[in-house]
């Protein structure tokens, strides 16, 4: 049944909605810290920019985004991507369609569409975001990121966000369901640039770089939060 419901369009209208709304108001009754606290004094000066984060820190990312900053996010075609296309796009935040993928999945998934999709974007000077997982592995960089900054020439800013109150889901990207009157932290890493006639081997170090700056991003977010990497329900 669900199969059925999950495709009609008043459905997803209302599940987006929600999700959005609640979204809202996890975001408005926290307290949120940025590193580096200049962030937005000189960020705008190097826009269009890349961002990444790791999948499960992406619920509250749309609110990075400043109202004059133009910005779109890479979602899945998967029928229930469909509730986060609706609620990001609820939230001011475009959503370009398609995933990652290996071998014979990455037409499927629509990998190439999405990546050209990306490298539009960022030249007609809309930021994108994206996570940067390889599909189904946790924690591990795909070398997509990296390709569409050598196509696109923009910079690629590692990114963080970690709330103090969340309930932890045990699913196979560690994700985090944000609580509403948390301690919010978002932390950005140096930025990762890659050459326009970047070899393989260069591909692959900035691959490497820019999942070390994720690793010490979420590390850092973690520690303003006051979490551990404790399991457990929002407290």
């Amino acid at each position: 049944m669900w199969r059925r419901l999950r495709t009609r369009p008043w459905l997803q209208r209302a599940i987006g909605g929600a999700a959005a709304g609640y979204l809202r108001l996890v975001w408005r009754t926290s307290r949120v810290s940025m590193e580096p606290a200049d962030l937005y004094d000189w960020i705008d000066g190097e826009m269009p920019v890349i961002l990444t984060f790791w999948h499960g820190q992406h619920f509250l990312t749309p609110f990075w985004a400043k109202p004059h900053h133009r910005a779109a996010v890479m979602i899945s075609r998967h029928a229930d991507a469909e509730f986060n296309a609706l609620a990001a796009e609820r939230l001011g935040i475009a959503a370009i369609r398609g995933s990652g993928g290996q071998g014979k999945s990455f037409q499927r998934k629509g990998a190439v569409a999405a990546t050209r999709g990306m490298i539009e974007a960022l030249a007609n000077g809309t930021n994108v975001a994206l996570t940067a997982d390889m599909p189904k592995v946790a924690r591990v960089a795909s070398v997509g990121v990296a390709v569409i900054a050598q196509h696109s020439g923009r910079p690629i800013y590692p990114a963080a966000i970690a709330s103090s109150r969340r309930i932890e889901v045990n699913s196979w990207d560690r994700a985090h369901v944000n609580l509403p009157f948390s301690k919010i932290a978002l932390v950005v890493g140096d930025p990762v640039h890659v050459q326009k006639d970047a070899s393989e081997a260069a591909l692959e170090a900035a691959r490497k770089l820019v999942e070390e700056r994720l690793n010490a991003a979420t590390a850092r977010a973690e520690a303003l939060v006051g979490r551990g990497g404790g399991t457990g329900h929002g407290r």
